[in-house]
């Protein structure tokens, strides 16, 4: 291929990677594409297979290597976190009789959750808890007022 094409296509990936969400994906794959047509005009790309190998490679690694330094750079991480941890600065109310230590169930938002009573004492049903944090499903909560 000629070395313009491969910067063009790296210049259309890099502003694509700008109009679109998707979490740095493209941008690498420009980044391949820009080294491919540099290496291309100084004659060092080869045949349009290898610099196809070239592009492919580059752009992988340069994925697998900075992409995610790039999110943690970015606070692109809270994303992937999503919306879940604000439910630690809620308000759940028990659906059943929950012994310390033990898993039972909670309405929070509407919905039934598993939740770990974290205090020192039964929560009966009725009651209201906070929550203190989120593993996956399940809330850890305490009696509403303690710490």
């Amino acid at each position: 291929m000629l070395w313009w094409y491969w910067i063009t296509l790296g210049f259309i990936l890099a502003l694509l990677e700008m109009a679109t969400p998707g979490g740095f994906f493209l941008l690498f794959f420009g980044v391949g594409a820009l080294i491919v047509g540099l290496l291309t005009l100084v004659d060092l790309g080869g045949p349009a297979w290898i610099q196809w190998l070239l592009f492919s490679g580059v752009s992988v690694a340069a994925l697998l290597l900075f992409r995610g330094r790039l999110l943690r750079r970015m606070h692109r991480d809270d994303w992937m976190r999503g919306p879940i941890d604000a439910l630690t600065e809620d308000i759940a109310t028990t659906l059943e009789e929950i012994a310390p230590g033990s898993i039972g169930r909670v309405e929070l938002r509407g919905t039934a959750w598993s939740a770990r009573n974290m205090g020192g004492a039964v929560l009966s049903k009725g009651q209201r808890c906070a929550v203190q944090r989120v593993d996956g499903l399940t809330l850890y909560i305490v009696p509403e007022g303690a710490k």
